[in-house]
């Protein structure tokens, strides 16, 4: 494939992913430059069918990004579902919970909005339409494209290639997208994000990133059983003091619920399956009364980096920047990062524009992002939160006293330190010593209490088998003998979609069922031996999300 012939397609500017910090970043630019430079030519190319279908948050947005962004509009103009109006935390009991009788300021969600964040990518796409950024759906990056050391765009995939990687009729080759500088704004765990980091060791230096997954589910329920800008977190059951994170509720418009479970991937039981634990936490009595009576409506899975400021790579190198999810930006502390994102993006905009009026795309002129950004209040915010993920590496206890201390101390770990040091949290995993029986009581009902199949189908996801798996593991071996030994084969349970199985037809294999695939990194992340890579499928393939 590589001596195709391809279209070029030359632009000024190019963000790849066309998420709050894509969209959010182009608006941004076009606004800076467009009296100047008024042909200024913009990009975005998003690997979904089309914008929103790929984006997933349990969304608590902070407007303050929407608000600098859009001056002339009020919180009213936005697509919101509801102000946030009554928040709680419970700490959950077996059978009961117990409210936390206060939250502390840095953790509420006081002027916040509950929000679809697909709506908001829509909305955005939109905005962009009407400033003539070019949008094209549907084609994923899939190569960088250099000049030596220097980025200067990427290569789309090509369309219409067989699962033995031949071409069928319908083949079209991918495009190559010339760019001055890319914007590489791919969410969580992006690939060419992950190439990117590798090649130029943006990491060194810096914590690893520590991760967690969300799964979510979104209910139709039968009535107002919650008033509109019902928040509530929980913490304790069914996760324990062992494992980080905890549950979420959200009520939406049209009486839709939005419920779901974060879990840090760090922990040390390969057992763990964060799938099950969302399906343990609506199993509370609390949950199974408001749920009585509703329907399913969708389903899926984000994962979420965790590690705070300390885990931010490099953010520049020549001709190319790192926004959003795909260089960390999201506060742990207050379960936000749509504001940080969108923040990024304006941030790498300015950049940009100062790098255009000296004709300069060169990491000496890009560094000016990362000066921009320690001059403004997203630095600020993360910093005051800079080791809370690193607290909770020895247990839920620690971690909110090291929470507790931190906001007395400027973000302190433990009032002390100010810089706590993590490790990758795939290497937490441990082989379990004791029987692990936790989910064996799990009654899936198929009405309220789903198995990961049941799930799947909800959350619409579609590839056209006869191509090759974008999941890749690089010595499949492994699977079979080492990682059964030494972890009993934790992918089927990490993964929240069922992709992998170690099937028995004869021989014992790895079975990678990539047409389930939510696209949302989990097995690139927490594979214990780092040999499965996450790759981009075929442009529009993956999960069709709506108001998620």
């Amino acid at each position: 494939m590589d001596n195709e012939q391809r279209e070029i397609l030359e632009v000024d500017f190019l963000f790849v992913g066309a998420g709050p910090a894509s969209l959010a970043g182009a608006l941004h630019l076009k606004s800076l430059t467009k009296e100047k430079f008024p042909d200024l030519s913009i990009a975005i190319i998003e690997k979904a069918s089309e914008v929103g279908a790929h984006s997933l948050s349990g969304a608590v947005v902070d407007p303050i990004s929407l608000n600098e962004l859009f001056p002339n509009l009020s919180n009213e103009d936005f697509p919101f579902e509801h102000e946030v109006k009554k928040e709680y935390m419970y700490y959950l009991t077996k059978k009961s919970k117990l409210a936390v009788p206060f939250i502390p300021k840095p953790m509420s969600h006081h002027g916040c909005y509950i929000a679809s964040i697909g709506k908001l990518t829509r909305w955005l796409e939109q905005k962009c339409e009407q400033a003539e950024i070019d949008i094209f759906a549907g084609f994923p990056g899939s190569e960088i494209l250099y000049n030596e050391n220097s980025v200067i765009g990427i290569r789309t995939g090509d369309q219409g290639i067989d699962k033995n990687g031949e071409k069928k009729p319908n083949f079209e080759p991918g495009v190559d997208i010339h760019a001055k500088v890319t914007f590489f704004g791919e969410g969580t765990r992006g690939s060419l994000t992950k190439q990117l980091i590798n090649k130029f060791n943006l990491m060194d230096g810096k914590n690893p990133q520590n991760w967690a997954i969300g799964v979510k589910e979104l209910w139709q329920l039968p009535e107002e059983k919650l008033p509109p800008g019902y928040v509530a977190h929980t913490l304790g059951e069914p996760l324990g003091h062992s494992l980080f994170g905890g549950g979420f509720m959200y009520s939406m418009k049209n009486n839709i619920l939005d419920i779901g479970i974060v879990v840090g991937l760090d922990y040390k039981n390969p057992h763990v399956d964060p799938h099950h634990e969302l399906q343990l936490l609506k199993s509370h009595p609390w949950i199974k009364n408001i749920l009585e009576g509703a329907e399913i409506l969708a389903y899926g899975s984000k994962t979420l980096p965790e590690g705070g400021i300390y885990s931010l790579p490099k953010l520049y190198v020549d001709g190319a920047m790192l926004i959003g999810d795909s260089a960390g930006f999201l506060n742990g502390q207050r379960l936000k990062g749509i504001h940080l994102a969108m923040k990024s993006g304006m941030l790498a905009a300015e950049a940009a524009q100062i790098a255009l009026g000296a004709n300069d795309y060169s990491e000496e002129q890009l560094m000016n992002y990362d000066t921009l950004f320690k001059e403004s209040w997203a630095y600020k915010e993360l910093y005051k939160v800079r080791n809370f993920h690193q607290g909770f590496e020895k247990g839920l206890i620690h971690g909110m006293a090291n929470a507790g201390i931190g906001l007395f101390t400027g973000g302190r770990g433990f009032g002390v330190y100010n810089k706590l040091s993590s490790e990758h949290g795939h290497i937490h995993m441990e082989k379990p010593s004791t029987p692990f029986d936790k989910y064996d009581n799990i009654e899936y009902d198929g009405k309220y209490i789903l198995d990961k199949l049941t799930d799947v189908y909800y959350s619409a996801t579609s590839h056209d088998e006869d191509q090759v798996a974008h999941l890749h593991v690089n010595d499949p071996s492994i699977c079979i003998d080492k990682c059964k030994e030494e972890y009993g084969n934790p992918c089927q349970n990490f993964c929240p979609a069922n992709v992998y199985e170690i099937v028995d037809d004869g021989e014992e294999r790895l079975q990678i069922n990539f047409s389930n695939c939510v696209h949302c990194k989990t097995c690139d992340i927490m594979d214990p031996y780092q040999i499965i890579d996450w790759t981009t499928p075929q442009g529009g393939d993956g999960p069709s999300w709506k108001n998620m």
